[in-house]
């Protein structure tokens, strides 16, 4: 008989064809996250647990199923998911190597340059009927070549978006606290700076490309705000949580910046369903996307096939490729 898989979202077909020769798969097929109760029902119909980024795992979750024999996440980062509480199960958890730097950096150029041109805006303004003539001074935007982008930031997506933002003729500037190599400046063009607030008056663009670590948290507040020039745009495609929000609205709401593109919110997994608030809703000036900085069919093909085979290996009772807690599966195989 084969062992039992619980998906709680919809996989891609590759992945779960994958998993179908060697389990017996069951997916919660909605388009929403699971609600905790389904989580804990589907766990008692288990084996295993083929979970995704933004599904919290904790003690009470796990404790659903006391015979659980493995959990393989579909993320890079498993801050959702109590590895401590997995591993005094003995329950052996993975995650996924880091795929998506393309992608990530593709969606926030796309934000940068739906920023310039107003795109979001020109697009309802021309659906309500409103459009009259090629020469109007409606839709006025604003080149890239020359404009100054800072990156507060710079690892694998920054530099990416680097290379983008060059092809652009942008002038790049970046902080972080291990510089670049000399080589690596030249390659990519880039300028560095130790002193933050000068890059973030400078710049025409302001883009968060930091990690959310304890340190970073809330680093960006009324006062980073209010060096920014009113001409300028803000980019975050990093973690909701490095910002004030409520500093980011007034900045917006009082016309203290030029606009935002944000993919990523407060108020996200594990600390709350998906909100972003309402009032970013009505301002023209902002770009909203669901947190989709991974969302290519290509990525999303590689993440879930990545996952599929960390647990294809516990099935067959081998070491999978990303185990997060090698102590768990010692234990489990005693």
């Amino acid at each position: 008989m084969k062992p039992r898989v619980f998906v709680v979202q919809p996989i891609m077909q590759a992945a779960a064809a994958a998993l179908r020769e060697h389990a017996e798969v069951e997916i919660f097929e909605r388009e929403r996250m699971i609600s905790r109760d389904e989580l804990k029902a589907g766990l008692r119909r288990s084996d295993f647990l083929y979970t995704l980024g933004d599904t919290p795992i904790d003690a009470d979750i796990l404790d659903a199923n006391p015979g659980l024999r493995g959990i393989a996440a579909m993320t890079m980062i498993t801050n959702v998911i109590d590895l401590e509480a997995a591993t005094e199960r003995s329950i052996p958890v993975t995650n996924i190597d880091h795929v998506i730097q393309t992608t990530t950096c593709d969606l926030t150029m796309a934000l940068i340059l739906g920023l310039a041109t107003r795109l979001v805006e020109a697009d309802r303004f021309t659906r309500s009927g409103r459009f009259r003539q090629e020469q109007s001074m409606s839709f006025l935007w604003h080149s890239l070549p020359r404009k100054v982008i800072g990156f507060i930031g710079m690892g694998e997506i920054g530099t990416e978006i680097a290379k983008r933002c060059r092809a652009f003729e942008m002038e790049i500037l970046y902080t972080k606290r291990t510089r670049l190599s000399e080589e690596e400046e030249r390659a990519l063009g880039v300028q560095w700076s130790d002193d933050k607030d000068e890059i973030i008056r400078r710049s025409d663009y302001v883009c968060l490309m930091v990690k959310y670590t304890p340190e970073t948290h809330l680093m960006f507040g009324a006062r980073e705000f209010a060096l920014m020039k009113p001409t300028a745009f803000f980019v975050n495609t990093a973690r909701g949580r490095l910002v004030d929000e409520p500093a980011m609205l007034a900045a917006l709401r009082e016309g203290r910046i030029a606009g935002a593109g944000l993919d990523v919110y407060w108020t996200e997994p594990p600390v709350g369903e998906p909100a972003p608030p309402e009032e970013l809703f009505k301002l023209d000036n902002v770009i909203l996307t669901p947190h989709v900085g991974s969302a290519t069919w290509e990525s999303r093909d590689q993440m879930a096939m990545l996952a599929a085979e960390n647990l294809i290996a516990m099935i067959k009772g081998e070491t999978p490729p990303n185990l997060l807690n090698p102590e768990a599966l010692q234990v489990a195989r005693t």
